[in-house]
């Protein structure tokens, strides 16, 4: 299970050139009905412009697909699409919409534009790392609480808010693995009445 990169959420840029105007949406999509219904969303809400090009890269299937949407061929989707790979990213679709300003652009200026405009979308979203992740959860006694949350700390979780009960309850997200030293280390340290439970490995922005 390889780490890779993503972004959350949507992010929007513009361009401007000779009129027409480039307005670039990108988002998060893990599956191609999310993709397209992202794409119908762009479509909805343009529903005047001339081209709604797009391209998308997913994980699943190491699916990636892309539409000129009546520009002239390679001038639009694979320059959107180049710009999804060259910032590294999958699970992501860029949808560029342009508004014909009445010149026509050439093919280097077509190309120029749709790539400054997905760049510039994709320069503005927030990036995540998704990698391999599992969620460890334990319950100790009080008197084990600060040393059983060091624990999980030193080994690069992330706590959740604790439980207090009749003891108190840890969670935290780790990366896959990372878990195995601690299944010892709290028997160790709670004389073997703690007993972790780990769930099995997901995906997860880490």
């Amino acid at each position: 299970m390889e780490d890779y990169r993503t972004i959350e959420g949507t992010a929007t840029a513009e361009v401007e050139e000779k009129r027409s105007r480039f307005i670039a949406l990108a988002a998060f999509a893990n599956s191609e009905e999310q993709a397209l219904a992202v794409l119908d969303g762009v479509r909805a809400a343009h529903r005047t412009a001339r081209h709604n090009v797009y391209a998308y890269v997913l994980r699943e299937g190491a699916r990636t697909r892309y539409s000129d949407d009546g520009e002239p061929a390679k001038t639009a989707g694979l320059p959107v699409l180049e710009a999804i790979r060259h910032a590294g990213l999958t699970d992501c679709i860029v949808v560029v919409t342009r508004y014909f300003g009445g010149t026509l652009l050439g093919t280097g200026g077509l190309v120029r534009a749709y790539t400054e405009s997905a760049s510039a979308a994709l320069a503005a979203a927030r990036v995540v790392t998704v990698r391999a992740c599992v969620r460890l959860t334990v319950a100790v006694d009080y008197a084990l609480y600060e040393r059983a949350a060091q624990l999980l700390q030193s080994a690069g979780g992330r706590l959740d808010e604790p439980v207090f009960a009749d003891k108190v309850t840890l969670a935290a997200l780790l990366p896959a693995g990372a878990e195995a030293p601690l299944l010892p280390a709290f028997a160790e340290l709670s004389r073997g009445a703690a007993r972790p439970e780990v769930s099995r490995p997901f995906y997860a922005p880490f």
